[in-house]
């Protein structure tokens, strides 16, 4: 879809994924799925989920993942779950964000937005985290891609396609990357402090990883 630009800017192009097909309830628990089972992107999410509401924040999770179910419950009922976005975007940004595994929200802000990618294309979610920059360049969101540890190398090579490395504000600057290990350690020492009421939402830039882009894989450079 082609929005319209103002003044002799180009237009900008974008693309919104479509959803897809509605998955059927899972009744799984964290102790009998493995973290590399597909269900483990549900499993991430809901610790997302939690996360947020516990930070005092409203959440949200991607339409089209609603009904998928975790410990019995499904995703679209946890805590400060919306049911509907602000309405403060147009009509193709908020199908964009609709469609973002798990948003974070304080008000009408949105303070962070996370894709998740197990198994699937880890180009996929930079590309709607992209979308989503160039239909609102001056939206200050704090972007992440959630991933196993091992994909480390494939989050960084993907985030320096031409695409994202060539926008005015480079996609590899602003999206961090948080490994499935290091969420699983923050869920553990909240646990242990028994709460996150003490902790800001931006704790997180502190704990991913950046690729700024000083020293391009050796394909890239």
């Amino acid at each position: 879809m082609q929005e319209k630009s103002s003044g002799n800017k180009q237009p900008v192009v974008v693309s919104v994924p479509d959803p897809e097909e509605l998955p059927k309830p899972e009744t799984h628990t964290s102790a009998d799925v493995p973290e590399s089972d597909t269900t483990g992107h549900t499993k991430v999410q809901h610790e997302l989920l939690a996360l947020g509401a516990e930070l005092g924040l409203d959440v949200w999770v991607a339409r089209n993942d609603r009904g998928k179910m975790w410990n019995g419950a499904t995703l679209g009922s946890m805590t400060r779950m919306l049911h509907e976005l602000p309405v403060q975007f147009d009509r193709v940004t908020t199908r964009t964000i609709e469609l973002i595994d798990v948003v974070w929200l304080r008000g009408n802000s949105i303070v962070g937005a996370f894709e998740i990618e197990c198994t699937t294309s880890v180009y996929s979610g930079l590309l709607r985290m992209s979308d989503l920059l160039a239909l609102q360049p001056n939206l200050d969101i704090n972007l992440y891609l959630v991933a196993p540890d091992e994909r480390r190398s494939k989050v960084e090579q993907e985030l320096f396609r031409p695409t994202f490395r060539l926008r005015e504000k480079p996609l590899n600057r602003l999206c961090g990357f948080l490994p499935f290990s290091k969420l699983s350690e923050i869920r553990k020492g909240i646990e242990t402090l028994g709460g996150a009421s003490h902790l800001k939402p931006t704790f997180l830039k502190g704990v991913a990883e950046f690729f700024p882009g000083d020293n391009l894989p050796d394909d890239l450079e």
